[in-house]
Order: structure tokens, then sequence, then C-alpha cells
């Protein structure tokens, strides 16, 4: 339960994933507009692993926004956690008091699939400085299929928005393999096609 006079926590976690930088997302989550629409949605935290190359970026965005006061969200960052992201995605989850937030994520399998076991609300938003970008079509697959946003960094603020339609509607991960179901490619059938692995 949340102290007497705060109000519930509810934490917005950004990923950028352990192998390739992605200081666009991390500039894009400090747009005004998209501050904005975390604070009208009732968030109370921004917690952004910003990887190797992300510490001085988050350095001078989060002291801009504190000098300016910007924004009353606690934002906190980090590089890297070597035990995984599980802690943070919990924390998405919105248990003790807090209220259920959002994960924002570059388009990677494993990030992605973290937050589908989950069950937390989750926009994925592809890295277009990557050479063969497959994350675009991972992407566009899984929210094709109802279970991501498929974010952009110049939409987060929309993308905020669509993951609540996301949170009343969340599918189960794993999907259901039966029925109407069966012919879904899912994220199995993406990478099987992306990898070369065609039946």
């Amino acid at each position: 339960m949340a102290p007497p006079g705060r109000p519930p926590q509810k934490l917005c976690f950004v990923t950028i994933g352990a192998t390739a930088s992605f200081n666009t997302l991390v500039s894009a989550c400090f747009e005004q507009p998209f501050l904005d629409a975390l604070s009208s949605a009732g968030y109370t935290d921004l917690l952004i692993q910003y990887g190797a190359e992300g510490r001085r970026i988050f350095d001078v965005f989060t002291m801009e926004v504190r000098v300016n006061a910007r924004t009353q969200l606690n934002i906190e960052g980090f590089d890297f956690n070597a035990k995984g992201l599980a802690a943070e995605m919990r924390a998405v989850k919105g248990e003790g008091g807090r209220e259920e937030g959002v994960v924002i994520s570059h388009a990677g399998s494993g990030s992605i699939l973290d937050a589908l076991r989950l069950g937390v609300p989750l926009i994925v938003v592809p890295n277009p400085e990557l050479l063969d970008n497959h994350q675009v079509e991972l992407a566009e697959a899984l929210a094709e299929q109802g279970y991501v946003v498929h974010g952009g960094l110049d939409d987060l603020p929309t993308a905020l928005a669509r993951s609540q339609t996301l949170r009343e509607r969340q599918k189960q991960w794993p999907p259901v393999n039966s029925g109407q179901h069966r012919q879904a490619r899912g994220l199995a059938g993406v990478m099987d096609e992306e990898m070369g692995f065609l039946d």
C-alpha cells in the first residue's frame, strides 16, 4: 500500500536493451509532450535503462528537466542490470499498492518476451539505426496480433494513450495454439521467418 498522503505509484519503465545503443529513444522520453502525457495519465515515476552509451544524454536531459521544473515525475535511470530486468518489469505490474504502468522497449525479442510473460502493457519502439531492421517486422507482427503497441520515436504520447486500450484487452502470452489462433504466426513464426527457417 502507498504511504498515507502519497498517491499510488505508477511506473513507466523504458529499456533500450543490452546490445545496441538507442540514444534517440532516451532523448524522446524527455520530450515535453511525452512527459506531459505521462503526468496526465497518472504516472508518478519514469525509469530509463539507457545502456552503456546513454548516460551522458540521460544526465544532460535529467538536469535540464529538473532545473526548469518541466515535470513532477520522479525520473531515474541506470545503464545495465547484470541480473536482468525482471525486477523493473515486475514493478510495472502494479503490485503492492501501485497502479499498473507500462513498459516501453526497443524491439529486441528478449525484452519483448520478458514483458509479455508478465502480462504488462508494452509499447515496442524499433530502433531505426539498425541495419537489416528486423525490429520493425517484429513490432508490426505483434501489434497486428494485439499483443503490443507499435510505437515510434515521434509518437510516444499517442502510443502511451493506445497502451491504455491494450491494457483493457491484454492478451495472454504465450498465445493459445488452437482454434482461430492455430494459423497465427506468433513470435516464433516471425523469428523463424527472419532466420530463414520456413516450412
